[in-house]
């Protein structure tokens, strides 16, 4: 058995898709599964149900994700106990993001910490389903560090530092019927036709709790998983409206950016396992990007206000 082997295995069984998991480990995908087949015969069981269309991890598997995520964990603290005794940092650092870094410089944060370790290679993830997805990767140990927003839970194995708050606005063309407003309530917006994220993701639910608090259903018309600059373009096409954090509609211009009377902020944490169990380097990245200067500030006006 190799730790390649563990590796593939982990990633597989986070991604629950052999053709996703091959991408994200670099690998086409004949050789993950060989390994995959070869790993099974060798314990003598199978890991995976391949029955379903969607694969799913067997009993067994899911004993051995519990023990190979501690070996994995235990090779990675043993070859980091190793590095101390070099000048400098090396090593992978796995990074779940989010569409937005709010008001985080993020290049200037990455650009140092890859400046200052040169060793250090850097991988980012994109959830297509939501940051949430990344709170059981980082127990398992296949992503080291990661964004999440709005989280609903704060699962006890892990370090969860509140990175950010960013207020929420209401985004508009300047020929919308309230883009003459200075404020709008919650309930103003009952009958817009919202653009915003899927179920599923922090920013869609901090929406959610919004509308549901004064009794009301959110009136999102699309759901896309989109970045903010493109839901932006999308408002000025005329494609409806958007409750947009405040550093991305101040990035925004032509735009309307309407203030919510009452408050409702969006807040993203850095998590990441504990600092026992974590690299150096992912240890340095995340006290860089806790410490990253922010590059809007809530006087600034590139969005109409």
């Amino acid at each position: 058995m190799e730790l390649r082997q563990l590796e593939y295995f982990m990633v597989v069984a986070g991604e629950m898709s052999f053709s996703r998991a091959a991408e994200r480990a670099n690998v086409v995908q004949s050789a993950l599964s060989t390994s995959i087949s070869k790993l099974e015969h060798e314990l003598g069981v199978q890991l995976f149900d391949r029955s379903r269309q969607r694969i799913r991890l067997t009993v067994a598997g899911e004993e051995f994700r519990d023990r190979a995520a501690e070996v994995l964990r235990a090779a990675h603290v043993a070859k980091e106990s190793v590095l101390v005794l070099g000048a400098s940092i090396s090593g992978t650092v796995d990074f779940g993001l989010l569409v937005s870094w709010g008001p985080l410089d993020h290049v200037a944060a990455l650009g140092e910490f890859a400046a200052e370790n040169p060793r250090v290679r850097l991988r980012s993830h994109l959830s297509q389903s939501g940051s949430w997805a990344y709170l059981p990767a980082l127990v398992e140990g296949s992503l080291d560090l990661a964004l999440i927003s709005a989280p609903q839970r704060f699962p006890p194995q892990l370090e969860m530092n509140l990175l950010f708050e960013d207020p929420l606005s209401f985004v508009c063309r300047p020929d919308h019927p309230l883009a003459g407003r200075r404020t709008v309530e919650i309930a103003d917006l009952a009958h817009e036709a919202l653009v915003g994220f899927p179920p599923g993701f922090g920013l869609r639910s901090v929406v959610d709790d919004a509308f549901h608090g004064v009794g009301l259903e959110v009136p999102t018309q699309h759901e896309l998983t989109m970045s903010f600059p493109e839901i932006a373009e999308l408002i000025r096409r005329g494609v409806g409206s958007a409750i947009m954090p405040d550093s991305e509609c101040r990035r925004t211009p032509e735009l309307r950016r309407i203030e919510l009377s009452t408050p409702v902020l969006w807040r993203v944490y850095l998590a990441s396992r504990p600092s026992k169990d974590i690299s150096r380097a992912t240890a340095r990245l995340a006290e860089i990007i806790m410490s990253s200067p922010r590059t809007v500030h809530h006087g600034d006006a590139a969005c109409a206000g």
